[in-house]
């Protein structure tokens, strides 16, 4: 009943405040309203379906651009990572996000970049269009595992994103989600009653570290975000490295 709640309401509110504000920011080139409308219509939503969001360590978010990038244990993840923060965002998503109707228009709008991760050259480009939309001033989330854990254990991440953060000069702020497996599981439609936290570590100075270098950025992050997660959510012995060979 709950997953049912979600899709239908999510849908409406899509149709009747969605499709109104996108066409506001077509014709003005004002995306804030239709980016609070999203974020604030779905959590209030995902609230009244049981779901709710502790945040920690707001305090650690510097002024000005970031790079925030979280672990990935569900499909409720982007949504209360996203409702946590204190400012507008845009996201590195998957491609077949952008092919819904009317929410990719507006993710496309709202300057999230759709990523590619089974093509190389693709998901450079779109490191790279990132990377610019930063240097304007844009902040991005990213999921550096570049896929959902299907245990809620912290798995090595991809390193390419890193190259947003080094390119753009921006730092970048380990976000630590716990319990969100708990909420709704890998490859599961049940969505159940429960708390998700949201903890913002330190942020760590992109500056020291080349393009070459992202590697070691990620094994920082990836070290930082393992430390604030939960016993059962840190990574498991064998799968310790913090960052993967390949992008």
């Amino acid at each position: 009943m709950r997953t049912a709640f979600v899709v239908v309401a999510l849908a409406v509110v899509t149709l009747v405040a969605g499709l109104p504000l996108l066409l506001y920011a077509i014709l003005s080139g004002n995306i804030v309203p239709l980016y609070w409308a999203g974020v604030r219509s779905t959590a209030r939503i995902l609230r009244m379906a049981g779901l709710r969001v502790r945040i920690e360590g707001l305090e650690n978010i510097p002024s000005g651009t970031c790079l925030f990038a979280a672990n990935h244990v569900s499909n409720i993840d982007p949504p209360a990572i996203v409702s946590a923060m204190p400012r507008r965002i845009a996201v590195l998503a998957k491609r077949s996000l952008f092919a819904i109707p009317i929410v990719g228009r507006a993710f496309r709008i709202s300057q999230y970049v759709p990523v590619d991760r089974g093509n190389a050259k693709r998901a450079a480009a779109s490191v790279a269009l990132a990377a610019e939309y930063m240097k304007s001033g844009t902040s991005f989330l990213i999921f550096p595992e570049g896929t959902r854990s299907p245990d809620g254990r912290l798995l090595p991440f991809r390193r390419g994103a890193f190259a947003m953060a080094i390119e753009a000069g921006v730092p970048v702020v380990p976000v630590a989600c716990s319990g969100a497996h708990r909420v709704l599981a890998k490859n599961s439609l049940r969505i159940r009653p429960g708390e998700v936290v949201v903890h913002f570590c330190p942020a760590i100075d992109s500056a020291p570290y080349a393009r070459d270098e992202r590697g070691a950025l990620a094994e920082r992050v990836h070290a930082a975000i393992a430390a604030a997660l939960p016993v059962d959510q840190q990574p498991a012995a064998a799968t310790t490295a913090g960052s993967r060979s390949s992008d």
